[in-house]
């Protein structure tokens, strides 16, 4: 009431509640971070890596286990293919036999199942000037020729890894090879004035003269 007796009006204004937020919350959202957040996450993270490590361990073992499959069936079966890498000569022992003092041989005449695995010229090295060329006969025994213009038994020793001379000589189309003898290689053994040639390999004696007496002087002009 007023003091004059007069009736005052009263604006009572009741305000309303000021919405709560909590501002500790990481986005300043006023949500509640949920109990044990980031516990969680970082589980969540730890069990990916390990799914991700799983999945690479998994991923290597197959794929050994299918290069194994594939080389096991190679190495039975072939593909139907000769394993036996060959290689062309045609050209390097024509190369050869411009190149080189004395008459470069060839083995001519032999079947398809004589194959050539290797072939190398030597212009000049250890033992002069060398031409050599490597074979696998029909039985897959190693059979090679070897030429060079150096010291015959330094040579000889050197491509048959250490033989010995028996003493003894194999008739081969009219001329005498010398039969040598090694732990690893067996060898025939031709020398001439200007060139000492040697047939060689794990192939017995009778496979190493089919070789010997199917030799004959490259053409160079060929």
């Amino acid at each position: 009431m007023r003091d004059d007796g007069g009736v005052a009006n009263e604006d009572v204004t009741e305000a309303a509640p000021a919405a709560q937020t909590n501002d500790d919350s990481p986005d300043g959202t006023g949500s509640t971070p949920e109990p044990g957040g980031d516990d969680a996450r970082a589980r969540r993270m730890k069990r990916l890596r390990l799914q991700t490590v799983q999945n690479m361990v998994l991923s290597l073992a197959i794929i050994c286990a299918g290069t194994f499959l594939a080389y096991f069936l190679m190495s039975n079966d072939g593909g139907g293919q000769d394993p036996v890498r060959t290689v062309e000569y045609e050209v390097a022992s024509a190369t050869a036999a411009r190149a080189a003092p004395y008459p470069v041989r060839v083995p001519v005449g032999l079947s398809e199942d004589w194959r050539a695995t290797s072939v190398r010229f030597e212009p000049q090295g250890e033992h002069g000037v060398t031409w050599r060329l490597g074979f696998v006969n029909p039985d897959d025994e190693y059979v090679a020729l070897a030429q060079a213009d150096g010291t015959a038994e330094d040579f000889v020793r050197s491509v048959t890894q250490q033989a010995e001379d028996t003493g003894a000589t194999e008739r081969v189309d009219g001329r005498d090879w010398a039969r040598w003898e090694g732990e690893k290689y067996d060898a025939l053994v031709l020398s001439e004035a200007d060139v000492t040639t040697v047939v060689m390999g794990t192939a017995p004696l009778d496979q190493l003269a089919r070789m010997a007496g199917a030799l004959e002087p490259r053409d160079a002009g060929a």
